[in-house]
């Protein structure tokens, strides 16, 4: 197969690109706007392997993107481009409207005339994959809750909302025009090549320069955490196995409070850094005023993915953790590079004016 996959330089799209380059005998065409989350040093590993091919498109851009479906007639299409960052969408949502919402209406216009130009055994062959989060579903209420594929959304707030849109657009166009679509719905993800606004980067790179560790409110928001290459393994499973029209929850079968998440890095930390100067490194957490609207728990029942498909997460939280808090340990370079003058800036402005206010 020819995989076309949106966002290919962010952090779940080169997880994405790593595994198929890697692991199987597909090819990949990486279309990504290379916006700040977006970073080939994260491809680095497989950018030379004749199967890969990158072009530097704007999913908005509905020409290019004609332009690329045309040129390297893909099997599938993977589209994981996205803004995807709550306080972003908070202090400036348009974007995510711009990208999460008219960047798939354009990506699907794209695809369906493409598709139309097929051959039938390749028509029929054509998939969609639309990979969305389960903050579409708002969040649960009772300790036993699960979000399930036919949970309803209620999406909190402009990110999230501009997934659950972007949800619908593809269900629309599976129904109305016959576009062959999948979709799929994740628990929070971390691991290797996470840019550093996000909880675990931000915390592990604050840790080791002895800077405060925010924490939003209390730190009793409770998360699935979901290891990012499992993540690839269960996205290219549903590419190229799952039935067309159907809807899957990827979770990792690992529910932590944040507190929890931070204290681990912290012990983490202590021991694979024991000249730190900063040790115990818990002594810099920093409780912080809590985000408008944040939900308070989310939890992915993820049985279904299991049952149809024969996926299930490799990786413990405990063992994950470990493997992501050595890796930013091991790639002090990607981390040098990934954090510019406007990463520092959204910090200042995001996290500084909030120390105090818990």
């Amino acid at each position: 197969m020819k995989i076309l996959v949106t966002g290919g330089a962010g952090f779940i799209g080169s997880a994405v690109v790593r595994h198929i380059i890697s692991n199987t005998n597909d090819s990949v065409v990486n279309v990504d706007k290379l916006t700040y989350a977006g970073n080939l040093e994260s491809l680095q590993s497989v950018d030379q392997n004749a199967r890969y091919a990158f072009e530097r498109v704007d999913i908005c851009d509905r020409a290019e993107l004609d332009r690329v479906f045309r040129e390297h007639q893909p099997d599938a299409a993977m589209h994981l481009a996205a803004e995807s960052h709550v306080d972003r969408s908070i202090s400036g949502p348009s974007e995510f409207i711009e990208t999460n919402i008219i960047g798939t209406y354009n990506l699907l216009e794209a695809a369906r005339g493409y598709w139309a130009t097929l051959d039938e055994t390749r028509k029929s062959a054509f998939r969609f994959h639309h990979i969305s989060t389960d903050e579409v579903y708002g969040d649960l209420e009772g300790p036993e809750d699960l979000f399930t594929e036919t949970t309803p959304y209620q999406p909190s707030s402009p990110y999230s909302a501009s997934k659950a849109s972007s949800d619908h657009l593809v269900r629309a166009w599976a129904r109305t025009y016959g576009l062959p679509t999948l979709v799929t719905n994740c628990s929070n993800n971390y691991g290797p090549c996470h840019f550093p606004e996000k909880l675990i980067p931000l915390v592990i790179l604050n840790a080791l320069e002895g800077k405060p560790l925010p924490i939003y409110g209390k730190g009793d928001q409770i998360r699935d955490w979901l290891y990012v290459e499992d993540h690839a393994r269960a996205l290219y499973k549903v590419v190229t196995e799952g039935e067309i029209g159907e809807t899957y929850n990827i979770g990792g079968h690992n529910e932590k409070q944040n507190i929890e998440v931070v204290r681990t890095i912290c012990a983490l930390l202590d021991e694979l850094r024991p000249e730190s100067a900063f040790r115990p490194h818990v002594e810099l957490l920093t409780y912080v005023q809590d985000r408008p609207g944040h939900d308070l728990r989310y939890a992915i029942d993820a049985s279904k993915i299991q049952r149809e498909l024969g996926w299930v997460p490799e990786e413990t939280f405990e063992s994950g953790i470990r493997k992501t808090v050595q890796w930013y340990l091991d790639n002090p370079e990607w981390v040098a590079h990934v954090k510019s003058g406007s990463y520092q800036q959204w910090i200042d402005t995001n996290y500084n004016t909030r120390v105090g206010k818990a």
